[in-house]
């Protein structure tokens, strides 16, 4: 009696055990499917084994629909009766430019074309999908990429100088004394023309008065004589205006005065009245104010914008509603290591003379239209430091990240010189959450352009064949491209950059590749490990 509970004992125990184990593998089996499949796909059906969404169908999900579809006869422009929508075309997913209007093998790959339907979203790894709700919740907004031509507008800031194109020194010519000073303090304002000081010389009362002696003498050849007189007081400093007033008054002229030579103001003056000043030594320095030097600080990213003879607009705090125009002069050779901007150096007509040295102007450097471009706003660039990214919104509440190349910014838009066409939208707020979201799934930003196989991917692969201008090669799941690990051919490049004898069947090997539109890829550079090797992809 012990022995036959003891042997029911056993049994119970070995067919719990059974069951457990089928439950488990039954788990692992489903998990692996779902891990397999795309996020937010849809569950499988037992009949085909093909989801209900195609947007959301695995690659083998679209084979097994495409062997249906075969066994069945359907073929583009029919209505799939499993999920009732039209099959538009069938296409390879690693050459999606070529379709097909009938089911059938990839001629470009060792697998089955899968088919697109009308009406069904496509699959996107490389995007993330927000519904409405939450992009109204997450006050998502959007604008449209525009076609146009930002104007070279610089604006910056400056404090007004001297002009020192418009500075004159009064020097002395001749030793003597300062005997009266008609402009005692720096920044008097003088006119052209009027006395600046009297000067008292007396090496002039000998040479004036020998010239004079010379003139009162009768008789002839004197002239040699009066002309070597005259040369005596053009040496002790004479002007020839003023040899010609002693030569019309017949006297002694030990005075001059020193006028003006321009209208402007005094900016330094260095004689008192009484002193006693030497031949060449300056007297006092005087500054124009008819025009004004401004030197604004144009930050360096905007330096290369300006260039000489840009027409300026500029406005002073301290004269409201005032406008004065000029022009840049130059862009001083030298960047200040502090506030990384160069000296912009501006010269402003000031035919009033309301523009005053120390005073604080705002200029706004006008420098025409550049040629039209594709233009974003600023605040949809997310800078990295490294690289500018956007998010660009398509259909069915999908964002993408898209790496950008910019260019001018000015007002608000800044120019993209690659990455983006004029009518595509991009996401205005809320799209640092979207990318911290396209982060967390793995997506990375692409280059965007026009040419769908600028970019280079990576992988490793083991060698199966090698033709004359192809070679098949086993790689694992790409993630980057969505691909699964498969069998596929790619186009080889001459002979001279890739030997044939380097590649063998069966060896392992690390290549990069371009997609080609309408083609097979194509291998930028093969080189072979020293061991086979079935690692990641990039």
């Amino acid at each position: 009696m012990k022995k036959t509970h003891i042997a029911m004992a056993v049994l119970a125990a070995g067919a719990l055990a059974g069951g457990g184990y089928g439950l488990w593998a039954l788990g692992m089996s489903q998990g692996m499917q779902m891990m397999s499949a795309p996020i937010g796909a849809a569950q499988t059906n037992t009949e085909g084994g093909v989801a209900d969404n195609p947007a959301n169908w695995t690659i083998p999900q679209g084979e097994a629909a495409t062997r249906r579809h075969m066994a069945t006869g359907i073929k583009a422009g029919d209505v799939d009766p499993q999920t009732g929508l039209v099959v538009q075309y069938y296409h390879d997913p690693m050459v999606p430019g070529r379709k097909f209007d009938s089911p059938g093998k990839s001629p470009f790959m060792d697998m089955m074309l899968v088919p697109a339907y009308a009406g069904a979203g496509v699959a996107d790894a490389s995007s993330v999908q927000i519904s409405p709700r939450v992009q109204q919740n997450l006050g998502i907004r959007t604008a449209v990429v525009t076609q146009g031509a930002l104007a070279t507008e610089v604006i910056t800031n400056g404090t007004v100088q001297w002009n020192e194109r418009e500075r004159v020194v009064i020097q002395s010519r001749a030793t003597g004394f300062v005997e009266k000073l008609n402009v005692t303090a720096t920044l008097d304002t003088v006119k052209a023309g009027q006395p600046l000081l009297t000067l008292y010389v007396p090496d002039w009362v000998a040479a004036q008065e020998e010239f004079l002696a010379i003139a009162r003498m009768q008789g002839q050849g004197l002239e040699p004589l009066l002309e070597a007189a005259r040369q005596r007081m053009r040496q002790v400093g004479m002007s020839p205006a003023q040899i010609r007033l002693v030569e019309q008054s017949g006297k002694v002229q030990p005075r001059i005065a020193i006028t003006s030579p321009r209208a402007g103001v005094v900016t330094d003056l260095m004689v008192r009245e009484g002193m006693t000043v030497q031949a060449g030594s300056t007297l006092m320095d005087i500054n124009g104010l008819s025009t004004v030097w401004v030197q604004a600080e144009v930050p360096e990213a905007q330096a290369a914008l300006v260039r000489p003879g840009m027409s300026i607009k500029a406005q002073a705090q301290a004269l409201p509603g005032q406008q004065f125009e000029g022009e840049l002069q130059a862009v001083l050779p030298q960047v200040n290591p502090n506030t990384r901007t160069v000296l912009a150096r501006m010269v402003l007509k000031n035919p009033k003379q309301l523009l005053l040295p120390g005073m604080f102007v705002q200029a706004t450097l006008l420098g025409g239209q550049r040629s039209e471009g594709v233009l974003v706003p600023s605040e949809a660039i997310i800078r990295t430091g490294k690289r500018s990214v956007v998010m660009l919104a398509g259909e069915d509440g999908r964002f993408s990240p898209v790496e950008i190349k910019t260019g001018l910014e000015q007002g608000g838009q800044t120019e993209v010189l690659q990455g983006l066409k004029a009518g595509q939208s991009v996401v205005l707020s809320g799209q640092f959450l979207i990318d911290s979201e396209a982060s967390l799934r793995g997506l990375e930003a692409r280059l965007n352009t026009d040419d769908p196989g600028a970019a280079v991917h990576r992988t490793d692969a083991v060698v199966e064949a090698v033709g004359e201008d192809y070679i098949t090669v086993t790689h694992p799941p790409m993630p980057s491209l969505g691909w699964p690990e498969m069998t596929m051919d790619f186009a080889l490049p001459a002979e001279v950059e890739v030997p044939r004898s380097s590649l063998k069947a069966g060896s392992s090997v690390d290549m990069e590749f371009r997609l080609v539109e309408d083609d097979i890829p194509a291998v930028v550079s093969i080189q072979p490990k020293s061991t086979p090797s079935r690692g990641g992809a990039q």
